[in-house]
Order: structure tokens, then sequence, then C-alpha cells
């Protein structure tokens, strides 16, 4: 735990105090017996009694009714004392700490007002009213609460200044903590890049080349049915068909999860299910007549609204989010729109580190040609991609997969 560099010096204030209390009811206790004072055995045994329940409360830390019942108790005997001998006046610069210190404004001013009126008078009732008799105790008093005021305006700095470490801290720490998410991020993005663009080169290369091949020999079949290598022909065909399957399910493998065995639709569907929770209620919604599109794009949609819907559920305290895939003849679109918190949108500018996740969907846009808008505003954050369909062939084995 982080220690102020002022705490020894409040702990050798309080310590002060405390000294102060015990060397004040010592000079009491001395003169009533050294001086042979009257009423010394009962001044003796008060002044005994007051810092015997003194040190008592120290060591039990009391707080709430129980010290003040204690310094209430320390009062009574002190007034007893005032009644007993003048000296106890002396006490009084002692209780004036005591108030100022564990009562709070304006009851800690009272007490000390309290405590002086009691000093004055008290020392007036024994040796009769002087100057030296009002003005000791109003002094002091004066200077106990220069001395309060003080210590309460050093007590509110060390505070404040610990609680700025405090804050600076848990700062700096979760700085750290979103550099390691960030790297961790980054790390699996990588592999999940380099794991489409391996099944798109895969695609492109291999599968589309045994697509060919197996098309080219099912023609020879056709045109040469008597041809006496045909059978070694259909031999050749069905190797390719089975390569193309074997190739199909390898770029099945490096495709994004959520895509296996399923069509775009369904794999928007299971992300929101699996994002559903009872603080958050995600949909998915698909507009317009759905078409087969690209491997590489369906990737990417599937990859974007993961993203986008990871960022809702982590960041934006949201309720509802809605991811909705919408087909036009030329266009596909998709938008997550949720009734989080929101954000400024110029944080994607100034300090992408901070929006890793939105910077990281803009760069997978930018890289298949599309568009990117984001609008925030408390209630309403809305991304929304969309992808040229032209342009963009859909080869044979994707009809086929």
């Amino acid at each position: 735990m982080h220690r102020s560099p002022l705490t020894p010096v409040f702990a050798g204030l309080q310590l002060s105090m405390h000294v102060l209390v015990g060397a004040l009811t010592a000079v009491v206790f001395l003169r009533a017996v050294l001086l042979d004072a009257p009423h010394k055995i009962p001044i003796a045994v008060l002044s005994v009694l007051f810092v015997a329940g003194y040190l008592f409360g120290l060591a039990r830390h009391w707080r709430g009714v129980k010290m003040h019942v204690w310094l209430a108790g320390g009062t009574l005997v002190w007034l007893a004392l005032m009644c007993l001998t003048p000296d106890a006046a002396y006490i009084a610069f002692g209780m004036f700490f005591l108030y100022l210190h564990l009562l709070r404004p304006p009851w800690s001013l009272i007490g000390v007002t309290f405590a002086t009126a009691v000093a004055v008078v008290g020392t007036a009732a024994h040796r009769g009213w002087s100057v030296a008799g009002v003005v000791g105790p109003v002094f002091g008093a004066c200077v106990a609460v220069a001395i309060g005021l003080g210590y309460q305006a050093l007590y509110r700095e060390a505070a404040e200044r610990e609680r700025e470490s405090a804050e600076r801290q848990r700062l700096i720490d979760e700085l750290m903590n979103t550099r390691e998410e960030l790297a961790v991020q980054e790390r699996n993005a990588g592999v999940l890049a380099e794991r489409e663009r391996l099944a798109r080169e895969i695609h492109d290369t291999v599968a589309q080349g045994l697509s060919s091949i197996q098309m080219l020999l099912h023609a020879a079949e056709r045109a040469a049915p008597d041809h006496p290598v045909l059978d070694r022909i259909h031999m050749a065909r069905d190797t390719a068909a089975d390569s193309l399957a074997e190739t199909r399910q390898l770029i099945g493998d490096l495709t994004p999860a959520a895509l296996d065995g399923q069509s775009l639709a369904e794999a928007l569907g299971r992300i929101c299910e699996r994002a559903s929770s009872d603080a958050l209620r995600a949909e998915a919604v698909v507009e317009g007549e759905a078409v087969r599109l690209p491997m590489p794009l369906e990737a990417a949609l599937v990859r974007i609204a993961q993203g986008a819907v990871s960022n809702v559920q982590r960041h934006a305290n949201a309720s509802r989010v809605a991811v909705t895939l919408t087909y036009a003849p030329d266009v596909v679109s998709l938008d997550i729109v949720d009734n989080g918190d929101g954000f400024d949108v110029e944080v994607l500018r100034r300090a992408p580190a901070e929006s890793f996740g939105l910077n990281a969907i803009r760069r997978r846009v930018e890289m298949l040609h599309g568009t990117m808008n984001v609008e925030s505003e408390p209630g309403l954050t809305a991304v929304a991609v969309s992808f040229p369909v032209h342009g963009i062939p859909v080869h044979e084995s994707e009809v086929t997969a």
C-alpha cells in the first residue's frame, strides 16, 4: 500500500499532543503533592484517573459513540479537577487539541470555546479575576485553533496527494493491462489475417486449378466417349474431384470458425446468440435476397461483426445491439447499432491506439475496397460497412462448395 511522505509528520503531531496532555496533567499532580495544596489527595486521584482513562481510550482506538463517551468522561474528570485547583487550567490547552482533533466543525470550535470559558471562570473562582487569568486561556485557545487548522489543511493536502497517487497508479495498471490486451489482439489478428490470406491464395490458385482440370476432363469424356484411355480420363477426373474436396476442406479449416458449415446469416445469428445475456440483447437481421458471396468477403463480414459486437460487450454499457446484413443488387452492407454510452468519433483519428478494434475493422474494410462510417452519441452508436459485389468474382468452386 502507498505510504504518504507526510505520514511521519502526522504521527509526530499526534504523539506530541499525547505527550502534552500527559505533561500538563503531571504538572497538576506534582504541584498538588509537592506544594501540599488543599485537596491534594482528590487532585492526585483525579489526575491519575484522567491519565489512565486517556491512555485506555488511546489503546482502544474508539470511534463514533464510544469515542464521544470517552471524551465526555475525560471532560468531566477535568471539570472536577478545575473545581479543586486552578492549576487544572493548564490541562485546558491539551483539551483544546482533543476537541479540535476528535470533533467535527462546528462542534470542535464549540468545545474549544467551552474549555476556554471553564479555564477563565475556574481560575477566577480560585484566584480572582486578572488579566493573565483571562488572556492566558484565550491566547492558548487561539494558538490551538491555528495549529489545528494548519494540521487539517496539511491532512487534506496529504489525502489529496494520496488520492492522486492512487489514481495515477490505477491509470498505470490500466495502461499496462490495455497494452497486454492490445498485444494479444494484434497477435491474434495477425494469425487470423494470415489464415485468411492462405485460404484466399489456396482458393484462387489450387482450388481453381483443380476445378478447371475437373471441368476439362469432364469435357474430354463427353467429346470422346469411345476413346481407348477413357478409363484413365475418368480416373484422373475422380482424382481431381477428390483433391478439390480436400482443398475445400482445407480452405474451410482456415476460414472463421463462425462460418464453419453455416451460411453467412447463420454465422451472424450465432455471433449474436453468443453475445446475448441478461444485460445485453443481441439480434441479427437479414434484409434483401441472400446470395452467395466470395469467401474472403464473407469471412471479412463475420470478423467485422465479431469485432464490433465484442466492442459493444466490453465498452458500450448497452442493453441492446442489432446486427443487420443487407443484400442489394450491387452492394452488401453490414450495420451494427447499439444503445450504449457512445464515444468521441474523433478518437479514431487522434488516437488510433485507443480504438484498436474499430481501426482493425477499418483496415479490413479497406483491404476489400469497401467503405466504413461510424456515428456515435449517447444512446446511439452505429458502425456501417459496405462492399461492392460486382468485380469480385464468384468462382464455380464457391458456388458448388
